[in-house]
């Protein structure tokens, strides 16, 4: 893994998937325990111009499957078993931060607890996520932690 914790975050940033490339997600902060993102409010909006539900749980997905990846370390990956959520307050615009901050690992399961704020730091969704532990990641996909890794085949990404 890289070296200090803006090099890991900048690393993840680079590798973090076609959706949250679209909806504006950026991590801010990184480790095993605890992962922090955020994302635009415009651009991830429902009709009634309220951030959409569903736009607040992909957010919380994102960062708990961030530090499930890296609680299962290098080489080994991590996919979504379940998410629940609740939403708590509106939100017209701005940005949205969330922290998943993890409950409990083993070998093979992580779970995380991630709560969305809002700018004012209230509540605007919690939500539980549980991870499975892999042995390596799914057919075609990128392992973030190869690329510090030197000589890793990783694939280019623009």
């Amino acid at each position: 893994m890289p070296a200090d914790q803006a090099e890991l975050v900048a690393l993840l940033n680079k590798f973090r998937g076609e959706l949250n490339d679209k909806m504006g997600i950026t991590l801010v902060e990184a480790s095993p325990e605890r992962v922090v993102g955020t994302m635009p409010v415009e651009g991830n909006r429902q009709p009634y111009g309220l951030l959409h539900g569903g736009a607040s749980v992909v957010l919380a997905e994102t960062v708990g499957s961030m530090a499930a990846m890296l609680t299962a370390g290098p080489g080994n990956a991590a996919v979504g078993l379940e998410i629940n959520a609740s939403h708590h307050h509106a939100v017209t615009s701005g940005t949205v931060t969330a922290v998943a901050t993890r409950i409990r690992h083993g070998r093979s399961v992580a779970t995380y607890d991630i709560r969305v704020t809002d700018e004012a730091g209230r509540p605007v969704c919690t939500c539980r996520l549980t991870c499975l532990l892999r042995s390596r990641p799914p057919a075609g996909g990128v392992d973030p932690s190869a690329a510090a890794v030197p000589g890793a085949d990783v694939p280019a990404q623009d």
